[in-house]
């Protein structure tokens, strides 16, 4: 078997590159080691419109559970916040559907699937990446390409094959449970947000809403002593509401590993650790990066050229677009690390009191006067 590009992993930043290569006039395959594309889900399912425009496709009633306009904030005393604006409106997706949407969307613009098939090793050439080695059905194939984009999730062992360190930690991963739960009586319209190191340590817990009183309830922590599950089970325990699904697995949180390609490879999604350290969302960053690794891809095959040399225009391009976004959202989350419980609730009573889209210099200093412990925060933010 022969292809241009070989993508391994069929979930979103498989199927995007799958798109915007073939797209692009790449001759590809994907493979998925599931025998269905879209499960198990291991997502909260929450996107922004960016995704879509990054996709080139109008949204769906077929995938799309609910539309967001806001989110509510509880600090650890219960204080509430409530959020409106740009980031935070969205859909909550299903995810089942979605992924295999894409991946039809895939077919459509010309790549060939496989699922059930599961790579073993990669094929090379003096020293470059040229294929894989799969088992499909019980049997083993080989596969040439030219180029092959590593989209298999969390400590990619693709990339590892290639010589990229794409190892994770347990320090570097965010551990998360969810139920998705019927009967739990929510606004379709308002994620809801839980801090407090009882309520999740270093984490934080969730309700995103999927309409008809359906809602996902999650939890991600990074904790020493007891997994995400612990505190999901004490989480729900007094809600009113039945499991019909639990999704369990890990995020990368410290954000995207050092280098995302190689010769004849490249890396994509959570794979290289393209997820928002702050939130563990990465739907939309890795359609972005899926949509950038498929045009790179196409373009070294169209001019021949499968070198590391050519495929660094991916991390540049990908770094250049969206490095600065992921930069700021782990400086957030080393923030939010830093606060004990007690200041969490100060700075979320100082915050329900503002504007925030006109927050005075005032204000601040007069709020950092009272509270001086403060000081390093504004500093490190600014």
């Amino acid at each position: 078997m022969k292809y241009d590009v070989v993508v391994v992993g069929g979930r979103i930043g498989g199927s995007t590159a799958s798109i915007f290569a073939s797209k692009n006039g790449a001759n590809v395959l994907m493979i998925e080691k599931n025998q269905e594309i879209g499960t198990p889900v291991q997502c909260a399912e929450a996107t922004s419109f960016r995704t879509f425009k990054t996709l080139e496709m109008e949204p769906s009633p077929k995938y799309i559970c609910s539309e967001i306009k806001g989110a509510d904030v509880y600090a650890p005393d219960g204080t509430r916040g409530h959020l409106e604006g740009e980031y935070t409106e969205g859909f909550i997706l299903e995810r089942k559907i979605f992924d295999k949407q894409l991946a039809i969307e895939a077919a459509k613009s010309g790549a060939d699937i496989m699922v059930k098939t599961i790579v073993k090793s990669l094929i090379r050439k003096e020293g470059k990446v040229c294929g894989v080695v799969a088992k499909h059905m019980g049997h083993t194939i080989k596969i040439k390409a030219d180029v092959v984009i590593a989209a298999d999730g969390i400590e990619s062992k693709v990339a590892q094959m290639a010589g990229l360190n794409t190892r994770q930690t347990p320090k570097s991963l965010g551990s998360c449970a969810q139920y998705e739960m019927v009967g739990l009586k929510t606004d379709p319209h308002t994620l809801k947000f839980y801090f407090g190191q009882e309520i999740a340590p270093k984490g934080y817990a969730w309700i995103f809403p999927k309409g008809d009183n359906v809602a996902n309830v999650g939890v991600g922590v990074r904790s020493d002593s007891k997994n995400a599950y612990h505190y999901l089970k004490k989480f729900i325990s007094g809600m009113d509401a039945t499991p019909v699904e639990l999704n369990v697995g890990g995020v990368p949180v410290s954000g995207p590993v050092e280098k995302t390609y190689t010769d004849g490879l490249i890396v994509v999604g959570d794979a290289a650790g393209q997820v928002e350290p702050f939130t563990g969302g990465g739907i939309h960053i890795t359609a972005h990066c899926g949509r950038v690794a498929g045009e790179i891809a196409a373009k070294a095959i169209e001019i021949g050229n499968t070198s590391a040399n050519f495929l660094k225009k991916y991390e540049k391009r990908w770094r250049n677009e969206i490095g600065k976004d992921l930069k700021d959202s782990l400086k957030y989350r080393k923030i939010l690390d830093q606060l004990s419980d007690e200041e969490i609730n100060i700075l979320a009573k100082f915050l329900k009191e503002q504007d925030l889209e006109s927050i005075s210099k005032m204000s601040i200093l007069g709020f950092v006067k009272e509270y001086p412990q403060f000081l390093k925060l504004l500093k490190d933010i600014l």
